[in-house]
């Protein structure tokens, strides 16, 4: 933390693609329960560097992208709960081994006052375990699934709750803020265009972007990194994931300086057309609004300008010279 700064805000987004995680669960080769257990105690730690910090957990999902911690207030509640929402109350709290916790009243009072924890990590274990319940098991009623995690959506949010978080406490003082997304899918090309935004939208708030993929390497995150002076790191193992976490995610910018950490690798800089959203290394740019192409299109389908075709010139008659 440095002298001018009061504290350090993190905000961590998690990816919850259940396509992806259901794959890892057949495998048995992770779990979500244990890399949530990985990522609350990370983020307990973050906690307990200094009372002045604060912290945000955003779930990443595949149609929807929700705040974990702190926990939303609803505006407008119904006084009573007709049957269905009964019924679905009732199921709920069936399916809460599948997270490991029962929710109990009584359980969760001895608990708390047996285990001997702090009240906001206490707090913060809870929330989250409790808003990632509601949000699978409410979340995909009525709404379609997708293969593709919202990780655009998800860093766009983390960007305006950092700069309403600066506007509230702008008296106390200078807050360092950076993001730290821990990503399980594949990347998705369509998402080039939003990423990208929100990722030179951090770099103009010097908001710092770490990047941590549990499987493939991703392309955006190792751009989003090197934009704004983050830290990009594969995991070898996710069960090792608190263990890289720790060393490597938990020390601010001005802490890492002193610190041995792994070295950077080439940063992939290919970007994606704008036609069919893949990664090209030489493509066609719009000289109106710079959009990419991996196809020669005589009218840009972005600002529709168009563009003459100049064929090849047309070569000069040598003029015979006349003898006399």
């Amino acid at each position: 933390m440095g002298k001018d700064t009061v504290g350090s805000l993190l905000v961590v987004i998690v990816d919850t693609n259940p396509v992806w995680w259901g794959k890892q669960c057949q495998r048995s080769q992770a779990l979500l329960t244990q890399c949530l257990d990985s990522i609350t105690v990370f983020c307990n730690s973050h906690l307990m560097l200094s009372t002045t910090n604060k912290l945000a957990v955003i779930a990443s999902h595949t149609n929807q992208s929700k705040f974990l911690f702190p926990k939303q207030e609803l505006s407008v509640q119904s006084s009573q709960l007709d049957k269905d929402d009964y019924s679905m109350a009732v199921e709920e709290e069936s399916n809460d081994s599948l997270f490991g916790r029962i929710s109990t009243p009584a359980s969760e009072e001895k608990a708390a006052s047996s285990d001997g924890r702090h009240e906001l990590l206490l707090q913060v274990d809870d929330t989250i375990i409790e808003q990632l319940k509601n949000m699978i098991l409410n979340g995909e009623q009525n709404k379609p699934m997708y293969l593709e995690t919202m990780i655009a959506g998800a860093l766009s949010m983390a960007l305006c709750y950092i700069h309403r978080f600066e506007r509230e406490h702008s008296v106390e003082g200078a807050y360092q803020t950076r993001i730290l997304v821990i990503k399980a899918a594949a990347d998705s090309a369509s998402q080039y265009l939003p990423f990208m935004n929100a990722v030179f939208t951090a770099q103009k708030l010097n908001v710092l972007i770490d990047s941590c993929t549990l499987e493939k390497d991703s392309t955006l995150l190792q751009q989003a990194s090197d934009i704004t002076g983050g830290i990009y790191l594969k995991i070898p193992q996710p069960k090792a994931l608190l263990q890289y976490l720790l060393w490597v995610f938990l020390a601010d910018a001005d802490v890492r300086v002193k610190l041995v950490l792994p070295p950077k690798g080439q940063v992939d800089y290919r970007a994606a057309c704008f036609c069919h959203r893949n990664l090209i290394d030489i493509g066609y740019v719009c000289s109106v609004c710079l959009s990419i192409f991996c196809s020669f299109s005589p009218i840009c389908s972005t600002c529709h300008a168009t563009f003459k075709i100049v064929g090849l010139p047309a070569k000069s008659k040598k003029r015979r010279q006349v003898l006399k």
